[in-house]
């Protein structure tokens, strides 16, 4: 059994969403692992990881409707407003997703279905350099 670790930094895009697929495969590919687990983690409290159709851009901008929707930038709805207005609902977005993503490797490459990507989810109304750590287990 063998590991592989690596970071990537990565400049998000602000509250949008950035897919970071082809640097993960690359990864995937300089580590030498055929058969394996890829866990994806990201650093950080207000972004977030999806794996979410890469197809059609309309899916990303529902979902962007719909986190402006369900988690309002309003600070009369929170405690923590002293980071700014977007800071709190990142917080809360955040929770709604994932910070990590497990993800197979087979035949040197992540398993991910022909529709599928992996995207940083940027929660914050600026852009930001986020730090995302993948580690490899596998042969």
């Amino acid at each position: 059994m063998r590991q592989a670790q690596f970071t990537l930094d990565v400049q998000s895009t602000p509250a949008g969403f950035t897919n970071i697929t082809s640097a993960i495969e690359r990864c995937v590919h300089n580590s030498g692992i055929q058969t394996g687990l890829l866990t994806v983690f990201i650093k950080h409290t207000s972004a977030s990881l999806i794996i979410q159709e890469n197809a059609d851009p309309d899916v990303l901008e529902d979902m962007r409707r719909f986190f402006n929707r369900a988690v309002p930038q309003d600070n009369s709805l929170y405690t923590h407003t002293y980071e700014g207005k977007d800071d709190m609902p990142a917080h809360i977005r955040t929770a709604l997703t994932n910070v990590s993503l497990s993800i197979p490797v087979t035949n040197g490459k992540t398993a991910l279905g022909t529709w599928q990507a992996v995207y940083l989810c940027e929660h914050r109304d600026q852009p930001h350099i986020r730090h995302i750590v993948l580690h490899l287990i596998g042969e």
